[in-house]
Parts: structure tokens; C-alpha cells; sequence
């Protein structure tokens, strides 16, 4: 192991002397990479305010095609006569709503600018204290332009003392729209922000960490324009929530890589090397673990591409391409960045040379005291660290993750919320969002009886060719396409609530038993093939993703046993986060439940992060285990890593934290999951639990590497 220990000693002043001409070269080709990441970034940079444009917040587009709720939308989409998007309007007075004041407002509605087809309606309560009318919504401007302007219009045109909403399908979409819209500034400002601030509390630079930030940058721009390709292009369904995610991830992988980097650049200039030795010293030293932990993030996101709901699938390719990006950033255009400032991006605090006597007589630090604790109580810290994050990941059960109203995935006002429940106080609840039932010709009478004798269903009716029901009396006999007839069912209740939920699975049994081939469709049942969909990609996923890992850590780390430790540590740790964030979402911040992706999201993100802390630390640990021995590696490794370690993950707490400031439960819920999770992954798994149990199991933990037969000599530490 000599040729190991002399590539850490400082090198010959005079071997270290580089040609005139040596420097010119390298100085051009990083100046090269910088101008290169740069031009990329001037491009990518405009892309972000066009991902909007390929976006789709459909949930339907999302289902897998063998959905049935998936194909009953194909077959509605037969009966239409135009992609508008229905908008419910409802106007309230105490007073009063007579007939004469509703079609007043009906005549002016007409006149709407964004209006495809006829105002239908209006609809008096019973109460007489409301009207509604379903207007069709043009597919030509966007649902929150549309929602917008015909808000604005009813604040015009409604009497004085009578109340006006717009919810229903337009309304929720514009609702989703304005919310998502924070995504494209406030998100990424509020994480570049809280990054900066404890990038400059770390590095007390200015240089360093605007460079850092820059890193993060231009892998971002870059992800962007590959993103913003496969969306146009068909390949992938973008959606406002994988927007998001992808800003977050990037920015808090591209600032961890760089971490890692920064710390062998640093340690190395402290060695004595000039400015391109250290680049490359640095560079050589982080190519494992940088790349091997942003692989195994790679893979982790990869294995979405297993779901079958496609807004999950999608997340898969589009994580991938900011983790790709992040690391070719950190590996190229931060070091060629350090490789032109050298010592100068440290300003003011620039490292020092230090021989090995000088560093042998400085006082130990707080992660060496750290690894000194650990190393003299292994067995009952990972005992009892163990034992706590069990009864953290007992509440995990807690979590009521079987779905969210779509009335709830907006926090925060909505008036299409507010629309939807004083709808329900003078209408039947599932007004203007209909279930519809796809049918045979020979069967839609029969079917339509049956239909009307499910509970939960207010009313249904055989739909004419122009959108209205079939009747006689109006000269109207039932729209056929294909030999299929399409039967429109109110139901009692608001179609994002649970009884609603309940009579579709009731009425998908009724009419299955009449006809196998009958579907049912509408925003009720979209919402449970959706959920039932993300239920199952669950149990499917996560096995698959934690075999992957698996595989990589052990050729990472050429060992069985050391990577199956670090698995079932990240696992348990995703266990604890999830039993905690059941608590908080229950009991501190009261939601009425999360999406069934919740925690599958939070699985890859914080199985995935958290290996990449353990490969952060357990490829140092085995590099100086080569040289001093298991035990005192751990302790070498976990002194030295210790602090690069913390900062990343409090950076990517942060960063996922920042998810937050966009009033989607979704991305909220994500948020706290990740930062919680990672936290606790740094402070605890990776500074406590895995350094006892390497210490407590000693060389053993290499099982079947050479490492394993470690055994007690003069020269190697005692195993």
C-alpha cells in the first residue's frame, strides 16, 4: 500500500512546475468549457418560461391507456363537437334568484369572448336562491386566461347583492394553472436564495459560492432544453409538479456534487499544489463517488419509467436528465472555473499549506470528536438509534395517502373551491362534473334504468347530438357512434368527494353486470383509476429500485455486506421521515390526506439522496481503509467528510424545503418528506447509525472483498 500512501504526500516544488506553455493550454481550454456552459445557459435560460407551453395538467393524459376511466374519455371525446373545457357558473343571492334575473345573465353570458357553443342553462334551485349555467370554455386560450376574463365578466354584469363563482372543470384547471405558476420564479428564487445564504455561512467567500451557484445554474439550463425537447416532442408528458421537482433537484444535486469536489479542491491546494495540480488531483478524486452517487440517483429516477401512470413515468426521464447534467457541470465547468481562480475563490479565507506534522498537532475537531464517541460506544448507539427510527417508522401506517379531493390540491383560497362547495348547498353536488357511462346501442335503455336506480345518482339521461338529453318532445333521439350510445350521470355528491367515489363503484359494478363492455368515465372515476394506479406502482417500484441500488453499491464498494447495511439503514430512515411527516400532515397542519405518489416520490428521492451521502462517505472510508485499517478509517473518513456531508445536506434540505412556497399540497407534502428525510439521513443515519455499526462490525462489513481478512499487524490498525 506504499504507492497509495505516497499520492497523498505533498509533492517535489520541483515536480510540481508546470511549462509556460502547459498553462496556456489549460487555460484555454477551460476558459473554452466556461465560455461553452455559458452559451448553453444564454440558451436554456428563455427555454424556462416556454416549458408552460408543453406542459399538461390533465389528469387523464396521465392514466395508463387499459384505465377504463382512460378509455371512456376516448369514447366521450366520439360524442363531442369540441375540445372546450366546461366552466360551472354559479350566481347566489339571499334574496333570491328568479327566472327573469337568470336569463338576463344567460343573454349576457352569451356574448362571452372565449365562449364555444351555447350557454346552457340557466338552472334555478330549488331553494330558489341560485342559478347555474355550464358554459364551454374555448380549447383556444388557456383554462386560467379564459376563468380570468369570465370572472371578471359576471363582476360586470351580476346584479348588486347576488354572489357569482366559476368552478368546475375550467375552474379547477385555472386554479391549478395560477398556482403552478409560481414555479417559474418565486420556487427557484426562494431555493438560489436560501442555497446562496448557507453557501456563504459554509464557505465565508463571496467567489466560492457564486461559483457553486453557477455550477447549479447552467446544469439546470441545460436539463431544461433536453426536458423542453421531449415535451414538444412527444416523448414525455410534462406537468407543472415535475417542473418543479426538476428545478429543486438539480439545483440541490448540482450544489452537493459540487460540495464533494470543492472539499478535495480545497484539501489538495492545502498539500502544497498549485492551482491545476489540485483541479486535477480534486477531479480525480471525486470522479468515483460523484459519479457513483449521482448514478445510483439516475437509476432510482429511472425506475419510474416501470409505472404505469405516466405522470410518474415522466418524472423518471426528466430527474434523470438534471442528475446527468449535474454531474457533467460539477466534473467540468466548476473545475474549470477553480482551475482559473485558484487559491483566489477562497478570498478571504484562502487554505493554507500544512505539512503532516502541522496537521497531526491541530486540535481535533468536531467531527473527529464526533467519530472518537462513536468509536468508543459503537454497539449501543446503533442500537438505540436504530430502535428510535423504528418507532418513527411505526406512524408511517398513519399516512392517509389513498388520495386528495380535487377541491383540496390548491392550499390556500380558491374560488373554484368555495364555487364547488356552495354549489352543493343549493345543487345536487356532482353539478356540472358528470360521470358518464359509454354503452352499447342495445343495451342504453336498460342501462339507463339502471343507472338512475344507483344510489348516489341524482339524474341521468341518454345525450342527443347536441350535448342536451334525448327526448322526444324535443325532437332529440340519442346520439349513436359506433354503435355506442353515451348516457350523462349528475351525482349527489361533489365529484372529488369519497361518496361520489363510492356510487361509481357502484355504478361500475351495476352496468359491468348488464354489459362487460360498458365504461365509466368523468372526473370521479379519472381520480380512482388514478389513485389505484399510483397504489400499485408502489408495491411494484420500490422493489425494483432498491435491487438497482443494491447492484451499484456493491460494485461501488466491491462488498455484499457493507451495501445491504447501507440499504436497510436508508430504508429505515425513509420509514422514520414518512412516520413523522403522517404526524405533522394529521395533527400539525390538519390535510385531509396525500396522493398515493407522495410516498413513492419520497422513496426514490430519499432512498436514492440518502445512498448518495453513505457512497460520500464509504468510498473515503475505504480509501483509508487501504491504508489504516477499517475502524480507523471509518474514524478517518466520517473527520474528514464530516462537514462536506452536513452542508450538502442542509443544502438539499433547503432546496427541497423551498418546494413550499408553491401552494400545491403535492409539492409541499414532497417537501417536508425530502428535507425531514435528508436531514435526518445526515445527522443521524450517516453520522451515527452507519459509523457504529462499521465500527461494531469491523472488517467484516467488506464480506467478500480481501478487506474482510483484514488482520492486527504493526503497520495496520487492529480490526
Amino acid at each position: 500500500m506504499s504507492h497509495i500512501a505516497k499520492v497523498d504526500e505533498p509533492a517535489d516544488p520541483a515536480a510540481r512546475s508546470v511549462s509556460g506553455k502547459g498553462i496556456a493550454i489549460r487555460a484555454v481550454v477551460y476558459s473554452l468549457l466556461i465560455v461553452l456552459w455559458i452559451g448553453i445557459a444564454g440558451v436554456g435560460g428563455p427555454t424556462f418560461g416556454k416549458l408552460s407551453d408543453v406542459q399538461t395538467n390533465d389528469q387523464t393524459a396521465f392514466l395508463p391507456a387499459s384505465a377504463e376511466a382512460t378509455q371512456a374519455l376516448e369514447w366521450q371525446n366520439k360524442f363531442r363537437t369540441s375540445d372546450a373545457i366546461p366552466a360551472v357558473v354559479l350566481v347566489t343571492s339571499e334574496s333570491g334568484v328568479d327566472q327573469k334575473q337568470a336569463a338576463a345573465l344567460a343573454e349576457k353570458l352569451s356574448d362571452f369572448e372565449f365562449l364555444d357553443g351555447q350557454v346552457t342553462g340557466p338552472f334555478l334551485a330549488e331553494d330558489g336562491k341560485a342559478a347555474e349555467f355550464i358554459m364551454p370554455i374555448s380549447s383556444t386560450v388557456k383554462a386560467d386566461e379564459g376563468v380570468t376574463a369570465l370572472r371578471a365578466l359576471l363582476a360586470d354584469i351580476q346584479p348588486e347583492g347576488m354572489s357569482s363563482y366559476v368552478t368546475g372543470p375550467a375552474g379547477f384547471s385555472a386554479d391549478l394553472i395560477e398556482a403552478f405558476g409560481g414555479i417559474d420564479g418565486v420556487l427557484l428564487g426562494v431555493a438560489l436564495v436560501a442555497v446562496l445564504v448557507i453557501l456563504l455561512l459554509v464557505y465565508r467567500s463571496l467567489l466560492l459560492p457564486l461559483t457553486v451557484l453557477m455550477t447549479s445554474m447552467v446544469a439546470l439550463c441545460a436539463a431544461i432544453l433536453v426536458v423542453y425537447f421531449m415535451a414538444k416532442e412527444g416523448i414525455i408528458r410534462l406537468d407543472g409538479q415535475a417542473q418543479g421537482i426538476l428545478s429543486i433537484l438539480v439545483i440541490g444535486a448540482a450544489t452537493d456534487y459540487s460540495l464533494l469536489f470543492v472539499a478535495r479542491h480545497k484539501e489538495a491546494l492545502s498539500t502544497g499544489l498549485n492551482r491545476w495540480q489540485a483541479v486535477a488531483k480534486a477531479w480525480k478524486r471525486s470522479l468515483e463517488p460523484i459519479i457513483a452517487s449521482g448514478g445510483t440517483v439516475t437509476v432510482g429516477l429511472l425506475c419510474l419509467l416501470f409505472s404505469d401512470l405516466n405522470s410518474n413515468k415522466a418524472l423518471g426521464p426528466i430527474g434523470a436528465a438534471g442528475i446527468v447534467f449535474s454531474i457533467i457541470a460539477a466534473l467540468s465547468f466548476l473545475p474549470a472555473v477553480l482551475g482559473l481562480l485558484g487559491r483566489a475563490a477562497y478570498w478571504p479565507f484562502m487554505p493554507k499549506t500544512q505539512d503532516a506534522e502541522t496537521q497531526a498537532a491541530a486540535k481535533p475537531g468536531l467531527w473527529a470528536r464526533i467519530a472518537a464517541f462513536v468509536a468508543s460506544h459503537p454497539r449501543p448507539i446503533w442500537m438505540v438509534t436504530a430502535l428510535v427510527l423504528a418507532v418513527g417508522a411505526a406512524f408511517s401506517l398513519q399516512l392517509k395517502a389513498s388520495g386528495v379531493p380535487q377541491s383540496e390540491l390548491v392550499i390556500g383560497g380558491s374560488e373554484a373551491r368555495d364555487g364547488q362547495v356552495a354549489l352543493g348547498e343549493h345543487f345536487p353536488g356532482g353539478s356540472g362534473s358528470p360521470a358518464t357511462v359509454i354503452v352499447n346501442e342495445a343495451e342504453a335503455n336498460t342501462t339507463l334504468d339502471a343507472v338512475l336506480d344507483v344510489p348516489g345518482v341524482d339524474s341521468a339521461y341518454l345525450q342527443a347530438e347536441d350535448g342536451g338529453p334525448a327526448m322526444a318532445q324535443r325532437g332529440a333521439p340519442a346520439y349513436t357512434v359506433e354503435g355506442r350510445n353515451l348516457i350523462s350521470v349528475t351525482l349527489s355528491d361533489a365529484a372529488d368527494s369519497d361518496a361520489a367515489a363510492n356510487t361509481v363503484t357502484q355504478l361500475r359494478e351495476t352496468v359491468h353486470e348488464i354489459d362487460a363492455t360498458t365504461l365509466v368515465g368523468g372526473t370521479t372515476a379519472t381520480q380512482m383509476d388514478k389513485n389505484s394506479t399510483a397504489e400499485a406502482d408502489l408495491f411494484k417500484i420500490i422493489p425494483i429500485t432498491l435491487v438497482a441500488i443494491l447492484v451499484i453499491l456493491m460494485l461501488l464498494l466491491r462488498s455484499i455486506l457493507a451495501p445491504v447495511l447501507l440499504i436497510l439503514t436508508t430504508v429505515l430512515s425513509y420509514g422514520t421521515a414518512m412516520g413523522v411527516s403522517a404526524l405533522v400532515f394529521n395533527h400539525v397542519l390538519d390535510y385531509v390526506g396525500a396522493d398515493p405518489s407522495v410516498p413513492l416520490f419520497g422513496f426514490v428521492f430519499l432512498v436514492a439522496l440518502g445512498v448518495d451521502y453513505n457512497i460520500f462517505l464509504m468510498t473515503r472510508v475505504r480509501e483509508e481503509t487501504l491504508l489504516h485499517g477499517t475502524r480507523d478509517g471509518m474514524r478517518r473518513g466520517l473527520t474528514v467528510t464530516g462537514g462536506v456531508i452536513t452542508s450538502a445536506g442542509i443544502v438539499l434540505a433547503a432546496t427541497f424545503a423551498a418546494l413550499g412556497v408553491v401552494p400545491i399540497m403535492f409539492l409541499g407534502q414532497l417537501g417536508f418528506i425530502v428535507a425531514f428525510g435528508v436531514l435526518l439521513d445526515t445527522f443521524i443515519v450517516r453520522s451515527l447509525l452507519v459509523p457504529a455499526l462499521v465500527e461494531d462490525i469491523g472488517p467484516a462489513v467488506w464480506w467478500p472483498s480481501k478487506l474482510a481478512q483484514e488482520k492486527t499487524s504493526a503497520g495496520v490498525h487492529r480490526a
